[in-house]
């Protein structure tokens, strides 16, 4: 089984579950802090690949939500400044496996990339409330 640097964010119910299902595969799941990890433009692409500019963020995150931020209605170098000064902006989680590297949590992907238990449910991305445990392919 592969070991998973998991970027997530600590005390995300969403990425707490993420982690166990990545372990229930049989995975080693290496969590760091994705709101404290020092970004570079250049690394951040790496794991968005060849995505466009407006799937690179948190659906979930308040700036976004509350539609301060329209994501549709920037450039890439708009977006990608904007993300670099918010990490809370950055889709989540971040995934990297022997160097090959993917944003955001799509079971079907991950699992014909590394391998997932048959129950992948469920599929979502956000935080439904904080909890007290810290836990693509280019």
């Amino acid at each position: 089984m592969a070991e998973v640097i998991f970027y997530g964010k600590p005390g995300c119910k969403g990425n707490a579950r993420q982690v166990r299902v990545l372990e229930a595969a049989g995975h080693s799941v290496v969590f760091r802090d994705l709101l404290s990890e020092p970004w570079t433009a250049d690394r951040l692409l790496e794991f968005f690949g060849n995505t466009d500019a407006p799937d690179w963020f948190n659906r979930s995150a308040v700036r976004v939500k509350t539609e301060e931020i329209v994501p549709e209605r920037l450039s890439a170098d708009e977006a990608m400044s904007l993300i670099l000064t918010d990490t809370a902006l950055i889709r989540r989680p971040l995934l990297e496996v022997d160097g090959v590297r993917q944003a955001g949590w799509q079971p079907e992907l991950i699992d014909r990339w590394i391998g997932l238990t048959s129950d992948m449910s469920p599929g979502k991305e956000s935080c439904a409330r904080r909890v007290s445990t810290t836990m693509r392919s280019s």
